[in-house]
C-alpha cells in the first residue's frame, strides 16, 4: 500500500498492509486531514530516527474487522481520529479500534468528513466535559463563554456547539477573514486578540466572562486569563505551557482549570474510551439534520508527500482558517 512517512522529511513510500488486531478496524482511506500535532510530532523526528507514519484525522470505509468488532461491518463509511501511538493515517489503509471511530456523516464529502474527528472530538471534551456546558443547552445557557482562536480548527466547530449548548459566545480573530468567518459560525461577538482585550469586553458590557476555551496559546493568555475570568468561572487549555504557569492567579476567585487532550482516553486505554466513537456519532447526526456545518477551508489532492507538505507549511503559518484536508490518491 502507498503511505507518507515522516523521516522528517515527508516521503511517499510502499508497506506492506496492516492485519486487524481483535478490536481494530482495517480502513481504506478516501481523506485526511492535518493538525499541530503533525507538525509537533514530525518535528520530533531527528535524522537517524525510525520513520513515523503521521496523520490523525481520517475518513474511508471500513475493509476488514477483527473477530472482536461489533458496531461495524466491512463498507460502512467511518471517521476516527484514532490513537497518537499507533501508526497514523497517512496510509492507503489503517487500523484503528472500533471504539474511537464513528459513522461518515452521509451529508458530508470525504473531505469534509476527515475534517471532524479530532477538532469535533476535542471541542465536544473540552465544552461538555471540561468546562460542563450542557450540549442539550440547560445548564449552562446564557453564560459568557470566551474562545479564544475562534478562527482555528477546533474553535471553528466550537463556536456551533457552544451556540446550540446556549452560551454567548465571544470569539476572538485577529483578520477580516478570520472575523467574518467566526461571525458565520454563530459567534454573538468578535474580539480582536492582537489588541488588549479587556477594553474591548468591557465594550461589549463584560467585565469578566464566565468561562473560557483557550484554543490558541496558554502562556500568552494566562495573565489575562485570570484577570477575566468570573468567580467561580471555568478555563481550559488544549496548548501545552513553554513556562510554569501561576495557579495562585485562580485561587482567590476558586477557579478550575482544565486541560483538554483528546488523546488521553486512547493513550491510557480508559474505561470509557469508547466514548469518542459515542461522540462522533452524535456529532454525525448534528451534521446530518444540519445544526453543524462542515469547517473544511482547503483541500488538495492527491494524497501525497508534496501535498502534505504544503499542508504542513500553511498549517504552521499560524493563518488556517477552518481545517486543511487531502483527499484521493490517484
Amino acid at each position: 500500500m502507498r503511505a507518507i512517512l515522516a523521516t522528517p522529511a515527508l516521503v511517499d513510500t510502499e508497506l506492506p498492509e496492516p492485519v486487524p488486531g481483535p478490536h481494530d478496524l482495517l480502513v481504506r482511506i478516501e481523506a485526511v486531514a492535518v493538525n499541530p500535532i503533525d507538525t509537533k510530532l514530525r518535528a520530533a523526528v531527528g535524522d537517524g530516527d525510525p520513520p513515523r507514519q503521521l496523520g490523525w484525522d481520517a475518513a474511508g470505509v471500513v475493509a476488514a474487522t477483527g473477530e472482536g468488532v461489533g458496531r461495524f461491518r466491512v463498507g460502512d463509511a467511518v471517521m476516527f481520529a484514532g490513537d497518537a501511538g499507533r501508526a497514523g493515517c497517512n496510509a492507503e489503509a489503517v487500523l484503528v479500534d472500533e471504539r474511537l471511530v464513528g459513522r461518515r456523516p452521509s451529508r458530508l464529502s470525504w473531505a469534509e468528513a476527515a475534517s471532524v474527528p479530532l477538532t469535533g472530538l476535542t471541542a465536544w471534551e473540552a465544552l461538555f466535559e471540561r468546562l460542563d456546558l450542557d450540549p442539550a443547552g440547560g445548564t449552562g445557557r446564557g453564560r459568557s463563554l470566551l474562545i479564544l482562536g475562534g478562527a482555528g480548527g477546533v474553535g471553528s466547530i466550537a463556536i456551533p456547539l457552544a451556540r446550540r449548548a446556549g452560551a454567548v459566545v465571544i470569539a476572538s480573530a485577529s483578520r477580516p477573514e478570520s472575523a467574518t468567518w467566526v461571525r458565520e459560525l454563530g459567534a454573538d461577538h468578535v474580539v480582536d486578540h492582537h489588541r488588549p482585550l479587556a477594553p474591548q469586553l468591557a465594550a461589549l458590557g463584560y467585565e469578566a466572562v464566565d468561562r473560557i476555551a483557550n484554543f490558541s496559546d496558554t502562556d500568552a493568555y494566562w495573565e489575562v486569563m485570570a484577570e477575566l475570568i468570573a468567580p467561580l468561572g471555568s478555563i481550559v487549555a488544549i496548548v501545552g505551557n513553554r513556562q510554569p504557569l501561576d495557579l495562585n492567579r485562580l485561587k482567590a476567585k476558586s477557579v478550575t482549570f482544565a486541560w483538554e487532550f483528546m488523546f488521553s482516553r486512547s493513550q491510557f486505554q480508559t474505561a470509557d474510551m469508547g466514548r469518542q466513537g459515542e461522540i462522533l456519532d452524535r456529532i454525525a447526526e448534528l451534521f446530518e439534520a444540519g445544526e453543524l456545518h462542515p469547517t473544511l477551508g482547503r483541500t488538495l489532492s492527491p494524497i501525497n508527500a508534496a501535498n502534505l507538505e504544503i499542508a504542513h507549511a500553511q498549517l504552521a503559518s499560524g493563518r488556517t482558517i477552518g481545517k486543511i484536508a487531502l483527499v484521493g490518491w490517484d
